[in-house]
């Protein structure tokens, strides 16, 4: 059996690391080991925070809308409720776009479920 060279695909593995360790600090951007710990702890925590992203604008239009609600004469939990309840079928993020870019609009809402 002939044997086999792997050092094209060794480089090109650790050039691929080090290009994604690129900027960290001390031995993380240029020691193999360190580097491969680091690249895969970022990834994980990138994961995270794409996952949390979208838990934090949950919370940020639940606090736009409340404000607008409170500011109608209004608390949040009533105003989603009597939504469902009207029948409304307006999403959270579209309700804080209101409620901040045009507060008329979002005042006729609040209005339309007293």
């Amino acid at each position: 059996m002939p044997r086999v060279k792997r050092g094209v695909q060794h480089l090109k593995k650790r050039r691929t690391l080090r290009a994604l360790a690129k900027g960290y600090r001390w031995t993380r951007k240029s020691n193999m080991r360190q580097a491969r710990t680091a690249v895969l702890k970022a990834g994980a925590d990138a994961l995270r925070g794409r996952r949390e992203k979208k838990s934090d604008y949950r919370s940020l239009w639940q606090v736009r809308i409340n404000a607008a609600a409170r500011a109608n004469g209004m608390t949040y939990s009533t105003f989603m409720s009597a939504l469902k309840k009207k029948g409304i079928a307006l999403d959270r993020k579209v309700l804080a776009q209101l409620a901040t870019d045009y507060p008329k609009v979002f005042a006729e809402l609040v209005n339309t479920v007293k």
